[in-house]
């Protein structure tokens, strides 16, 4: 038996006013997903409980079927892990995005928090001048994936209050640095520093010249000491494989002992190459159990706000990862799989909630629902009635824990 989990980040939505009041999901075309949720079960889950910090961290702990409320993982460390950087039991591992921050009617407001979403290239240079200039035995700076990146804080402290920058779009950033002034002064000092490099540097010249938004700042959040988590296969029986674009994906991974496969192409962002997502995810089936493919393209429209990129990714999702997965699953007889999202990442908003997710699961072994469905949605999900009101048991409806 080979099993598949598929994640659309952030594909949940609210219904749209001009779309008669249907969510981008459910106007989306998508027949792969819907004729999962025909032919399957159909349900919602809770990714994340209250109480947990509204994250792709917490929800895809929940999904792998790790309980968020237990396990108390934070996405800096978990991103560390993927770059390969070990932690010292009193290093604290901070994001550090490159932002845009502007003026705004003479206030300095969260312009934009990937810094018009920077090539990874730009940000390479940007982030190794910035650990040239300010890294020493305390702090260190390391490149990620455009702009993602890490600091990390040699027996710093971990309780900072630091607020991600995507959830504070256009609002004025001073009382959120104002709120970390008790805790982070160091850190602040760091941040100002940094940009005196960054509003001269020849890099943010060039993007300003050709029109695209520089990288003004530095901004620090999502920080945490290393976790403690059980092996995926101890907790399941399961051999694994991770893939992603992201290092909180990869990194999560690496903690509980996935193998974390690494795709050419795959961009986090709605450029990234859906199909050889697919085509990587097949080929590892052959070698292990399950197979877990997370596409970030749905959040990163969300974030942005834009509704017709949203429901594209949606789209592209559906006909070029689960529709190749479907395609390829028929080589290997004996499957399951389970298409969700892990959060919302509602346009309206431009940053995640909590709502319970809809999930659906088909298997070559599962009897077909006897009602049916009208596709794969928030509403169609709600209305067959399946809740699994803890998200981290949902994987076992999908394994049975490889009974």
């Amino acid at each position: 038996m080979k099993y598949v989990i598929l994640v659309g980040d952030g594909m949940g939505d609210y219904p749209v006013a001009k779309f008669g009041g249907k969510t981008p999901l459910a106007v989306a075309h998508t027949p792969n997903m819907d004729w999962l949720a025909d032919h399957g079960e159909l349900g919602l889950a809770r990714t994340i409980p209250d109480g947990c910090e509204t994250g792709s961290d917490t929800a895809n702990l929940s999904i792998l079927g790790y309980d968020p409320k237990s396990v108390q993982v934070r996405r800096a460390p978990l991103e560390a892990a993927s770059l390969g950087l070990s932690l010292a039991s009193t290093d604290v591992a901070f994001r550090c995005n490159l932002v845009t921050l502007s003026e705004q009617e003479g206030v300095l407001c969260m312009d934009d928090y990937s810094a018009g979403h920077i090539s990874t290239a730009e940000a390479r240079d940007l982030i190794e001048d910035i650990d040239r200039a300010l890294g020493n035995e305390t702090f260190r700076f390391y490149p990620g994936v455009s702009y993602r990146h890490l600091m990390l804080w040699h027996a710093g402290a971990e309780e900072v209050n630091t607020t991600p920058p995507h959830d504070i779009i256009s609002r004025a950033v001073r009382p959120y640095l104002d709120g970390m002034s008790s805790q982070g002064s160091e850190l602040l000092e760091l941040m100002d520093r940094a940009h005196e490099i960054l509003k001269v540097h020849p890099i943010n010249q060039e993007r300003v010249k050709k029109g695209l938004k520089p990288a003004t700042h530095i901004w620090f959040w999502g920080q945490g000491y290393a976790p403690k988590l059980q092996s995926f296969g101890k907790r399941t029986g399961l051999t694994g494989a991770i893939i992603s674009a992201v290092d909180l994906l990869r990194g999560i991974g690496v903690y509980i002992g996935l193998e974390v496969i690494r795709v050419p192409g795959a961009t986090g962002y709605l450029d990234t190459d859906y199909e050889a997502k697919a085509r990587y995810a097949l080929s590892a089936l052959n070698s292990v159990d399950l197979v877990y493919v997370h596409v970030e393209a749905p959040d990163e429209a969300g974030h942005a706000g834009l509704l017709d990129e949203k429901i594209g990714a949606i789209e592209a999702f559906d006909a070029k990862v689960v529709g190749k997965m479907l395609d390829g699953l028929r080589d290997f007889g004996q499957y399951r799989i389970m298409v969700t999202t892990d959060h919302y990442t509602p346009v309206a908003v431009r940053t995640h909630t909590t709502e319970p997710v809809p999930f659906a699961i088909y298997g070559t072994d599962i009897p077909a629902p006897s009602d049916g469905s009208a596709g794969f949605s928030e509403a169609e999900a709600e209305r067959r009635g399946l809740f699994v009101a803890d998200g981290h048991r949902v994987i076992e409806r999908l394994t049975r824990f490889a009974e």
